[in-house]
């Protein structure tokens, strides 16, 4: 793990792949750590060329913590900013934006604010922020763990668990074990329950950004499960509609979450709209 000055905070960042190949940053949604993001996900997208960066966002895992009990500390803007504040410090000029869920929002701000530095966007489980789509099911809340700071690694490796279970794939096998060794892995880099309100805070807090998807030009991937019950299906649809020319791919079975078993669909897709972002950019 590494750390880039960005502005106020420093983020923690992995590499994998040579910096030569097209970068991939790939951005984490709301109150997860950068493992989240498999690493055979991460593996096999370096194997196939790509340069691939993720990362925690403010607040989150081995990035800065803010202090103080302030909950409106910042926005969906300024998580966006880090990102290419990141590409910054590692002297990228572009990258190809993947986001899920709250990660996908940023990738999407990023895109519409600093479009020169987006070669291609794929938004996981995401949505164009209105509030007359992508709402979650409401038997969900009553199925979600409460969220306090865990006593120790164990207890949050249950609690992780527990909310990849309830928000998770139904069509696809659950992996406890797995779960709660991430959980830990992750209580261990960086325990910040407060950092999760506040990025809650700044998606709820978020504007509507249909009308300024509509300018995005960089050929744009939106993977979405028809089960996901914390961002319903019409969220990524309403983000494909909104973008000219997307591609949607839904995912019968898939909730929110990455479950192994499609691991090798979402490197696919990724690949896919990398090297049409490549292509677009060669003929330019």
């Amino acid at each position: 793990m590494r750390w880039a000055q960005v502005g106020e905070v420093r983020l923690a960042y992995q590499e994998l792949g040579r910096r030569e190949h097209p970068t991939v940053l790939l951005v984490m949604g709301q109150g997860t750590q950068m493992l989240a993001w498999p690493d055979d996900v991460c593996t096999a997208l370096a194997a196939r060329g790509l340069h691939v960066v993720r990362f925690d966002n403010r607040d989150t895992g081995g990035s800065t913590h803010l202090p103080g009990r302030r909950l409106l500390a910042y926005t969906l803007d300024d998580l966006a900013a880090d990102a290419v504040g990141l590409l910054d410090a590692l002297g990228l000029p572009a990258a190809h934006l993947v986001g899920t869920s709250m990660g996908a929002m940023v990738a999407q701000l990023v895109a519409t604010t600093w479009p020169r530095r987006v070669l291609s966007l794929t938004c996981i489980a995401s949505s164009t922020g209105s509030r007359r789509v992508g709402r979650p099911r409401a038997s969900l809340l009553l199925r979600l763990p409460v969220r306090r700071r865990a006593r120790d690694r164990v207890e949050a490796g249950e609690v992780f668990a527990r909310v990849v279970q309830a928000i998770g794939s139904p069509a696809y096998p659950v992996e406890p074990d797995r779960l709660r060794d991430l959980g830990a892995r992750c209580f261990d880099r960086g325990h910040h329950p407060r950092g999760s309100l506040r990025q809650l805070l700044a998606v709820v807090r978020a504007p509507d950004r249909t009308a300024a998807l509509g300018g995005v030009r960089v050929p744009t991937l939106v993977l979405h499960g028809d089960a996901d019950p914390l961002v319903a299906v019409s969220g990524g649809r309403a983000v494909a509609a909104a973008v000219p020319g997307a591609r949607l791919v839904t995912v019968p079975g898939m909730g929110h979450d990455l479950p192994p078993a499609l691991w090798s669909l979402v490197v696919d897709e990724i690949h896919r709209i990398v090297m049409r972002g490549e292509t677009r950019r060669a003929a330019t």
